[in-house]
């Protein structure tokens, strides 16, 4: 097999088959994007939906490819979708051409308008509280750039989407001085540093404290949203230094566990920049037993990277923008340092 690379158009390449299939058929990046994301899913049906297709089309789709490519590309079974033999060096191949391509695009992006810039920000979230702010100031200051977003619960779902092109920066939280995996390769850098606190009803009788001892709250239920957070083995762990178990704990999406909240079924975790809810009250936890770390992701030596303190910086900018707006939570840092942003946002990026 013959690659015919930039034939045409910058999208488009071929792959040119043995002849006894008759024709040469034209292979796009978008192919490559479908069978990456099936791979990355594990599901057609998941894939479809991160694409933006219809799962038929997207079925269709990888059919005609396979055609094309002389076998199947993937085992399917109730389980999922797993790469076969062929599937694997396909998806080894996408992997260098899918960030090449994305980064001559970005070069000759930057050439035409003579702007240090990137045509895309790829930007991933986990429970990030400045996702939409950092949004903000970058379409504010690339205002020719697209910019797009994709959530998820993992921070490994994540960072495996940058090491194989399909995200340029991920916005993640990781509890106490736990660190995402650095197997992939990635950087990963601290923006803020909040404590954990605790999201009460009004009338609950620990609404109004200073701070609240978790051992007043023994026999609560609990509530937090699922993913990479100190709900787990970190929150059981505090709970047992001050002389408890949790009687329930339920997890749910945020909207749900103000929900359960409101109705006085749970408290719940939050982190210490969540914005105030009419009716509700949030706390710190005494003596900040839970610890959450916001970290910015990326690829050193990706395209991406070389804009990395750029993005950092309106990082920086949007958690100051998220102070800006819970004066109890600044009162807060006042008197405890260590806490709050770990980046200054008024440093000079050097792209």
């Amino acid at each position: 097999m013959a690659l015919v690379f930039l034939k045409g158009h910058i999208k488009v390449f071929r792959w040119i088959l043995p002849e006894s299939y008759g024709h040469a058929m034209n292979l796009e990046l978008r192919h490559l994007r479908v069978v990456t994301a099936i791979a990355e899913t594990g599901s057609v049906t998941k894939a479809a939906s991160m694409l933006g297709l219809a799962q038929p089309a997207l079925t269709a789709q990888l059919q005609r490819i396979e055609r094309a490519l002389g076998g199947p590309l993937f085992e399917r079974d109730r389980r999922g979708a797993r790469p076969t033999a062929l599937g694997e060096l396909v998806l080894d191949r996408a992997r260098v051409l899918l960030p090449a391509m994305k980064g001559l695009q970005d070069e000759a992006a930057r050439l035409a308008g003579g702007d240090m810039a990137m045509s895309r920000y790829r930007l991933g979230g986990v429970n990030s509280p400045i996702l939409g702010r950092l949004v903000h100031r970058l379409t504010a200051d690339q205002p020719t750039s697209q910019i797009s977003t994709y959530v998820s619960w993992s921070v490994d779902e994540l960072a495996r989407m940058i090491l194989s092109g399909r995200l340029d920066f991920a916005l993640s939280g990781v509890c106490g001085d736990a660190v995402p995996s650095a197997e992939l390769g990635l950087a990963w850098l601290a923006i803020a540093i909040d404590p954990v606190w605790v999201l009460l009803p009004e009338g609950h009788a620990q609404a109004t404290a200073d701070e609240v001892d978790l051992a007043d709250l023994a026999e609560e239920r609990w509530v937090a949203a699922p993913g990479d957070g100190c709900f787990g083995d970190c929150f059981a762990a505090a709970c047992a230094r001050s002389g408890f178990t949790p009687r329930k704990m339920y997890e749910t999406d945020v909207r749900g566990s103000i929900d359960l909240v409101e109705a006085g079924e749970a408290i719940a975790l939050c982190q210490a920049t969540f914005r105030p809810v009419p009716g509700l009250a949030s706390r710190p936890i005494k003596g900040s037993p839970l610890r959450w770390r916001l970290l910015l992701g990326w690829h050193p030596e990706s395209q991406a990277g070389q804009f990395a303190d750029r993005v950092i910086k309106h990082a920086a900018l949007g958690y100051a923008d998220i102070l800006d707006r819970n004066a109890p939570y600044r009162s807060w840092l006042a008197t405890h340092p260590g806490f709050g942003a770990q980046v200054n946002p008024e440093f000079e990026p050097a792209v």
